[in-house]
């Protein structure tokens, strides 16, 4: 369920004020990950690289209650629920985008992404979840090696992006370049870095 908020009845009304009618209100924080752990379980379990990173996002996202916050339009909403949007190659040679419920049940997470990712590679059309979620949107561009981008601001989407290439092996130890946008209204940069602190943490402790 999603709800319209005052957001002078929130901490974020000084941000409100400040950030949803600024020219550029997007920020962007670059992390370098240790992902050593995921290409260990991508080899070893056969699990997807991709669906490896979007759950451990989600379970960062999903302890840091900025996330359940976003600006649309001109007003603040707030949700119960969060999904983790993926890109997805299609069938006929083009993208499109798919909307994964989070769930903190690895298992159903993983049957979600698999079950819907072939449901839009299949069909060439995008899975929206619709307006009850705050989806947080990720890009993969794993066949190439990228130090970070900053995504385009339009005005009307303003949910949480990351973007991230091909990780990077030196001996035992496999590292990931991740660039992190978010609306300034949503969160501060402190709260943005320590989601970053915990999506490592979350990568680092994930047991299957």
């Amino acid at each position: 369920m999603v709800k319209r908020i005052d957001p002078h009845e929130t901490n974020r009304a000084l941000a409100f004020e400040l950030w949803m009618k600024a020219p550029m209100p997007m920020v962007t924080l670059f992390k370098t990950l240790n992902v050593t752990r995921l290409v260990k379980l991508n080899r070893r379990r056969q699990l997807k690289f991709n669906l490896l990173m979007c759950w451990c996002i989600g379970k960062a996202a999903s302890q840091t209650e900025e996330f359940y916050l976003l600006p649309v339009g001109e007003h603040l909403y707030a949700y119960e629920k969060i999904a983790v949007n993926t890109v997805v190659s299609t069938k006929n040679g083009e993208i499109s985008t798919c909307d994964i419920p989070f769930s903190d049940d690895f298992r159903q997470f993983q049957k979600d992404y698999l079950r819907l990712t072939v449901q839009v590679h299949d069909t060439c059309k995008a899975y929206d979840l619709g307006d009850d979620y705050m989806v947080i949107g990720t890009s993969a561009l794993a066949a190439y090696e990228i130090d970070g981008a900053v995504n385009i601001y339009a005005g009307f989407y303003n949910n949480p992006f990351l973007i991230w290439g091909k990780y990077r092996k030196k001996l035992l130890k496999a590292t990931l370049p991740v660039s992190f946008q978010f609306h300034h209204t949503q969160m501060d940069g402190a709260p943005a870095a320590r989601f970053l602190e915990c999506l490592q943490t979350e990568i680092n402790r994930l047991e299957l």
